[in-house]
């Protein structure tokens, strides 16, 4: 059974201060040899995030001999302060890799700086660390994920043919601090401008089911006239399906999303949803610890400046 976040980050807390290896949500046996990698996600209230994690756990368990998995992540995607700190205890509990998704692509660098001068391996995973100011800190750390621009892209082309040009359609976002929330943003509108479909609106749903609940609905409201929703993920997606049919548009205003989640499939297969974006969530997680023990043993790592492209694909019915 999953700790709650609350008892995860106690737990964390207690071994930092022992000094201890044991995994926070893993019971794998301690040994000196095998290094220790960090696994720090963002929300686990976000399905995609549960899935990078349970895929993760998996792929240790089938690979026990070779390293120990210490998974933890924050109560919901703009919890910056907690996944700070939650590095923090892990470079005072000497891991040996940590693979990272950044809750804001700016405010984590600082501290990912403290964990690569404390010589641990950092991987960054699903958002990028902002080049700048990685450049700023005179640090460099690896990005293994997809190009969210261009999932966004298949995505917002597939719709495109369903709409004419001159349609207005409205785009919800992630956290706009976040480097693939304004990707895929990116994404959406280079399609929309390329059908000449016109984008009326940009807001930010946080990645979260509520949020784009009440940022659809709003829109909904404010531009009568828009066909199609653009969202940035599967659990704004969710959110604002219950807002388009709350409006009475149900079958009349498009709907797309990305990360192809369980919960979004029922609703790629009745319609609700015209489409979404995989990218591999059980694998993200995978893709990074993979370059962090193959750097920790010194094997050489191909990228594109820094980056290591994974996988996407378009999804519909």
């Amino acid at each position: 059974m999953k700790l709650p976040f609350a008892g995860r980050l106690l737990a964390v807390a207690m071994l930092a201060a022992a000094s201890a290896a044991l995994p926070v949500s893993s019971a794998f046996a301690q040994s000196p040899e095998k290094p220790k990698v960090a696994l720090v996600m963002k929300s686990l209230a976000n399905e995609f995030f549960l899935t990078m994690e349970d895929g993760a756990k998996a792929y240790q368990k089938d690979h026990s001999g070779e390293f120990e998995l210490i998974s933890n992540g924050i109560k919901d995607e703009t919890d910056t302060t907690n996944q700070i700190r939650i590095v923090e205890q892990m470079i005072v509990s000497k891991v040996d890799a940590l693979v990272i998704a950044p809750a804001d692509s700016k405010a984590m660098v600082p501290v990912i700086k403290k964990a690569v001068d404390a010589g641990i391996t950092v991987i960054n995973i699903d958002n990028q660390l902002d080049p700048a100011v990685l450049k700023s800190k005179n640090i460099n750390v690896p990005f293994v994920g997809p190009d969210n621009r261009k999932g966004a892209r298949l995505v917002g082309d597939y719709l495109a043919k369903q709409l004419k040009a001159g349609d207005e359609v409205g785009i919800i976002e992630g956290v706009s601090t976040t480097t693939n929330a304004q990707a895929r943003t990116a994404g959406f509108k280079d399609a929309m401008e390329a059908a000449q479909i016109k984008v009326v609106s940009v807001q930010s749903g946080d990645w979260e089911i509520d949020k784009g609940n009440k940022v659809a609905a709003a829109m909904l409201s404010e531009y009568p006239q828009i066909k199609a929703l653009l969202a940035g993920n599967d659990s704004m997606a969710v959110g604002v399906v219950s807002a388009v049919r709350a409006a009475g548009k149900a079958g009349k205003v498009q709907v797309v999303g990305y990360d192809n989640i369980n919960a979004i499939k029922p609703m790629l297969n009745d319609g609700r949803v015209l489409a979404t974006a995989d990218q591999f969530a059980a694998k993200q997680a995978v893709f990074g610890i993979e370059t962090a023990l193959k750097i920790i043993k010194g094997e050489k790592v191909d990228s594109a400046n820094g980056v290591i492209e994974t996988p996407v694909e378009l999804v519909t019915k």
